[in-house]
Parts: structure tokens; C-alpha cells; sequence
């Protein structure tokens, strides 16, 4: 059938108006948070209280999303991210994530931070099917897909990284005493639980004692007295940072040197080595999954070098040798990754699908091998860490990659 220039004219038009009213434009789905030009973000830090030296983490967080949107933003969106001050304090989180979720109307909640705030946040967000998104805590329960399936973690489990302790003490100390110092809530019990679940059978007579403080207690010191005097040979140190660096020193003053073992969260050069002081830090164990700024090995790395750049450029308050900071950029780096995913689709169920279909992906910062991947029965993105010793003033790493996991 021949067509009159004006009649082909008239239905290549028809056909243009079709595809752009049912096609590019009908792609574009948003729930409450998201637009055409804008990506909400909630977020509760321990800007104050007892857990505060993690606030840095908000912040390196606040100062990449600056950096994605200096840049364009995500996929043209630029990110409003909406931080508030929980002290650590669960009925604070509370309050602070409806204000986040029923005034502020963010799209999801990134990273909130600490077992305690969590857990009081938890049932809520699954209710309203808000994403609790790459979870700042390493507690289990993050990783329940069939039972929270809106609530997801980030870095490693405690109980698996617990279980690494115990798999390495068993090879090079099968005879140790070992003394635990733990936050009496989620975040300490889950790392023992790891511990005592990998030493199996012979958890109850290499623990010799067990001791646990509370985070309003103004210091630890009590109870490093009574392990020290429990005769253990090794310390098990289950705290956060404030509570870490009183640990190293009052080990040095009352002249106790046990294998001292230290939980990753406070492995920072920056927040607990430098306070407690270097000298008191020599030979201290711990555990990895990310690169240590203040190791000189990391210098050259291109993953580095961009960390360094963007600290410099963006947050310039930003200790390199804090830990947290490393950890806020990779965080933060891997919910990018997510959304650039979402392409269009910036609806909290395509963020959650998306969170959970992440291959091999590798922020900067992670250790070299050490990759984050999820499933929509997996809601575990990093399951891998190294153990390292503090010699002078850095972490060196030392062994293989190992992983937290249950030997079936």
C-alpha cells in the first residue's frame, strides 16, 4: 500500500507519540523520595554519646554523596541525604526514623548505625517496606531475607568474624585461656556466640571468664582487672572504640600482656591506636576486610589513590587513618552502585532487588580477593576478612582470606 508524503508524515508522528508516552516515559516508576531530579536518603549516625567517634562515618558518607553530585548525580538525580543524631540510643533511633520516614519521606534508610539502634528500627521499616539498606552492624540477624526482607547488612558478620578468632586460636594457641570483654547487647553477644560456636566442645574450658560492661559505664577498667586476675592468657576485646582504647591502656598500666585479640570495628589506627597510644598497641590481632590508610603497601594502589583524592577534594577534616572513613566511602560507594542500577526504576522494591543482585563488586577500599556479592536469599555482602597484627604504627596483614562461615 502506497502512502501520501502527508499520510507517511502523520504516522511516523502517531508512532514517535507512541513510543515516547508508553515507552521512555512510562519507564520512569518512583515511590514517595525519589523524582526526576532528586534520590531522598535517611540516615541515623552516633553523632554524640558513647559510640560517637563512628559519626565520622555519616560524614564521609555525606561528603561522597557531595561527590556524586558535583559529578552529575545518579543517572541525573541528584542525592538529598538526611542524616540525624541518634546517640546510639535505640528510642532516639526511633524517633528519628519516623521523623526520617513520615516528614522527610526518604526513599530507604542507608546504613544506620549500631546493633541496638537497628533492632529498634527494624519491624517498623519491614512493616512500612522502607529499605534498611547495607546496615552498619555485623549482627546475624541482618541476614534474613525470608523474615525482613526490606533490611539488609553491609560488612561482615560478627559471629563470622568471631569464628575466625576461634579458627585461628585453635591452629596457634589450642591451649589458650581465654578471657572476653563484651557490650552487653546484640553487637557482643553475637561476637561470642561465633567464638564459642567454632571452638565447639572445647569453648567451656577455654573460656575462662567472661565479662561484660554496659555503654553508659564511664570506663572498662574493673573489668580488665578481674580477667587479668582470672588467669587468661588471651583477650578477647568485644568493644567499640572509646571503650577499646580503655582496654589497651589499662592492660599496659596494670602490666598485663595476654594475646590480645580486637574486634575490626575498633581497629582503627586513627579513633583507638593513636588515643590508647602506639607503644600500648604492639601485637595486637585483629581482622580485615579493607585497606589500612596508614599502610604504606596501599600507597600506590589506584583504589587508594582515589580515596586520598576524594578526602582531599571533599572532606578534608577526614582523618585518612580513621577507619570509619574507609568504611563510610565504601559503603556509600556500593548504595551508588545500587541506584545506578535502578536506572529508572527508583521504586524501594527495585532497590532491594537490585541491592540483592550485586556481582563481584569491588569498592575501593576492600582488600584485593575480597568482593561483595548477593543473592535474594543472601542478604550478606561481604563474607571475608584477614587477620592482621599491629606493628609499629600500621596493621599488617598476614595468612590467607578467611572466611566466617560454619565448616558444614
Amino acid at each position: 500500500m502506497n502512502l501520501s508524503p502527508i499520510l507517511r508524515i502523520a504516522a511516523f508522528a502517531t508512532a514517535v507519540i507512541a513510543l515516547t508516552s508508553g515507552g521512555a516515559l512510562a519507564q520512569k516508576k518512583y515511590d514517595a523520595g525519589a523524582s526526576d531530579s532528586e534520590i531522598k536518603i535517611g540516615n541515623i549516625m552516633p553523632y554524640s554519646g558513647a559510640a560517637s567517634a563512628f559519626g565520622v562515618i555519616g560524614k564521609t558518607e555525606e561528603a561522597y554523596f557531595k561527590k556524586i553530585n558535583a559529578e552529575g548525580g545518579i543517572n541525573g538525580r541528584k542525592i538529598s541525604f538526611i542524616s540525624y543524631d541518634d546517640a546510639y540510643s535505640p528510642p532516639k533511633a526511633v524517633e528519628q526514623i519516623h521523623k526520617l520516614v513520615e516528614d522527610d519521606e526518604v526513599l530507604l534508610v542507608f546504613n544506620p548505625l549500631g546493633t541496638p539502634s537497628n533492632s529498634a528500627i527494624q519491624k517498623y521499616l519491614n512493616a512500612k517496606e522502607i529499605p534498611q539498606l547495607f546496615v552498619a552492624s555485623g549482627a546475624s540477624k541482618w541476614n534474613a531475607p525470608s523474615s525482613f526482607p526490606w533490611t539488609m547488612g553491609w560488612q561482615p558478620s560478627y559471629q563470622g568474624e568471631g569464628r575466625i578468632y576461634a579458627k585461628y586460636l585453635l591452629k596457634e594457641k589450642p591451649d589458650a585461656k581465654i578471657g572476653v570483654l563484651f557490650q552487653n547487647d546484640d553487637f557482643g553477644k553475637d561476637y561470642l556466640k561465633g567464638l564459642k560456636d567454632a571452638l565447639g566442645e572445647k569453648a567451656d574450658a577455654m573460656i575462662v571468664a567472661e565479662e561484660s560492661y554496659e555503654t553508659s559505664e564511664p570506663s572498662v577498667d574493673t573489668h580488665i582487672v578481674k580477667l587479668k586476675a582470672s588467669g587468661a592468657d588471651v583477650f578477647f576485646s568485644v568493644t567499640t572504640p572509646k571503650f577499646a582504647a580503655q582496654a589497651i591502656k589499662k592492660l599496659a598500666e596494670i602490666d598485663w600482656h595476654p594475646m590480645h585479640l580486637l574486634v575490626s570495628i575498633s581497629a582503627s589506627v586513627g579513633s583507638v591506636i593513636q588515643p590508647a597510644g602506639y607503644e600500648n598497641s604492639q601485637g595486637i590481632l585483629s581482622a580485615a576486610y579493607d585497606k589500612d590508610a596508614a599502610d604504606p603497601q596501599w600507597n600506590n594502589d589506584p583504589g587508594m589513590k582515589k580515596f586520598t583524592e576524594f578526602l582531599q577534594q571533599y572532606y578534608p577534616d577526614g582523618n585518612k587513618l580513621d577507619s570509619s572513613t574507609i568504611y563510610g566511602y565504601g559503603a556509600a560507594q556500593t548504595l551508588v552502585k545500587v541506584l545506578q542500577m535502578c536506572g529508572d526504576d527508583l521504586t524501594r522494591a527495585n532497590v532491594m532487588k537490585q541491592a540483592a543482585s550485586l556481582r563481584d563488586f569491588q569498592p575501593d577500599t576492600l582488600l584485593p580477593g575480597i568482593r561483595i556479592n548477593t543473592t535474594a536469599d543472601d542478604f550478606a555482602p561481604i563474607q571475608q576478612l584477614r587477620m592482621m597484627r599491629f606493628k609499629g604504627q600500621n596493621w599488617e596483614l598476614f595468612g590467607d582470606i578467611m572466611s566466617g562461615e560454619m565448616e558444614r
